[in-house]
């Protein structure tokens, strides 16, 4: 497989996941169906979103690393497995199946198995070194394997008295998984939107242990019933956030060009991370457990998931998507 035809065949199914999402979520809302929100967001956020991770960071690596890209039957079986994995477990939680639901999450676990060997082969196939080409994508993988087994328990039920199963699954999930692709990839991905360098790569260490250990302190904290870790949680990731920030404005003001539409998209959607995070620890300050229920639930959904994932997502594909139509018109034959 050339590079591209790795990204774009993620890109199409992401956009498969998205579009079941949209259906899912019309359908439920006309059929008044307790479950629509629900399945419509695991859908976009575990299928879509999370397919888009896994492909994405595959190409970033392979571009980084010199390398050829994975091969077919290894892209294949990842997303089959990733969207059957998906879709079973919507289907299992919304129906009480609990035999989908943990062979749902099976083949999630299966997948990321793969998505492992995948990024271990890239690394042994290149002549240079390179770890943090995918030594974020490696630990948000890691973030996701307890993610999974939170899930699990929350939807058997397993009894658990010791504090917030909810707030640890989103812990590992969103702050580990999802936020920890995303804040890494952006590392490489705002200087090539703005045709820069990174401008303080020192700073990428500090980061990286920063992210892992706010969440690490958020997922344990929510877990536990700790307050005093939840608070050091959302404090860990803020300063994680400001030490990107950094980079990231300083690749912006050494742009020598305007940014695009999808550069300014992915940019500017960063400004809903450190305001969501502030709105978290306010919210925790308050109580340890504010942020999961009630209008501060609301609002940090708008801010970190509609603001902050989502922006930064649909300005990464129409970026990539670009990048897809352009090498294609190159290296299209000459008849």
């Amino acid at each position: 497989m050339r590079p591209t035809d790795l990204l774009l065949t993620f890109i199409l199914a992401a956009v498969a996941c998205f579009s079941g999402a949209a259906t899912v979520a019309i359908l439920g809302a006309g059929l008044e169906w307790g479950w629509s929100g629900w399945a419509a967001l695991h859908l976009s956020l575990l299928g879509g979103v999370s397919l888009l991770v896994i492909g994405v960071s595959q190409f970033f690596v392979t571009a980084f690393l010199a390398t050829t890209p994975p091969s077919r039957p290894m892209i294949t079986a990842q997303i089959a497995a990733w969207i059957a994995g998906a879709v079973a477990v919507v289907v299992g939680v919304t129906a009480s199946v609990d035999a989908l639901i943990l062979s749902g999450a099976a083949l999630l676990l299966v997948t990321l198995g793969l998505y492992g060997i995948a990024l271990a082969r890239l690394r042994s196939r290149s002549l240079q070194r390179a770890p943090w080409a995918s030594r974020w994508y490696s630990c948000a993988a890691l973030w996701l394997v307890p993610g999974i087994a939170l899930g699990v328990m929350m939807a058997l039920p397993v009894p658990w008295a010791h504090g917030s199963l909810l707030g640890a699954h989103l812990a590992c999930n969103l702050a580990g998984w999802l936020g920890g692709a995303i804040v890494g990839t952006l590392h490489t991905f705002a200087p090539s939107l703005t045709q820069t360098r990174l401008r303080f790569a020192r700073l990428q260490p500090v980061t990286f242990a920063a992210w892992s250990a706010g969440t690490l302190a958020l997922a344990l904290g929510y877990g536990f019933g700790s307050g005093d870790l939840v608070t050091a949680g959302w404090l860990l990731l803020i300063c994680g956030a400001g030490l990107l920030a950094v980079n990231l404005i300083a690749s912006v003001r050494a742009s020598e060009r305007p940014l695009s539409l999808p550069a300014r998209l992915v940019i500017e959607a960063q400004i809903f991370l450190p305001l969501g995070l502030g709105v978290g620890l306010v919210s925790a300050l308050g109580h340890p457990l504010a942020p999961l229920a009630g209008r501060d639930r609301t609002v940090l959904a708008i801010l970190l998931l509609a603001g902050w994932i989502g922006m930064t997502v649909l300005g990464s594909m129409l970026h990539l998507l670009s990048v897809v139509v352009h090498v294609r018109k190159l290296t299209r034959p000459v008849r």
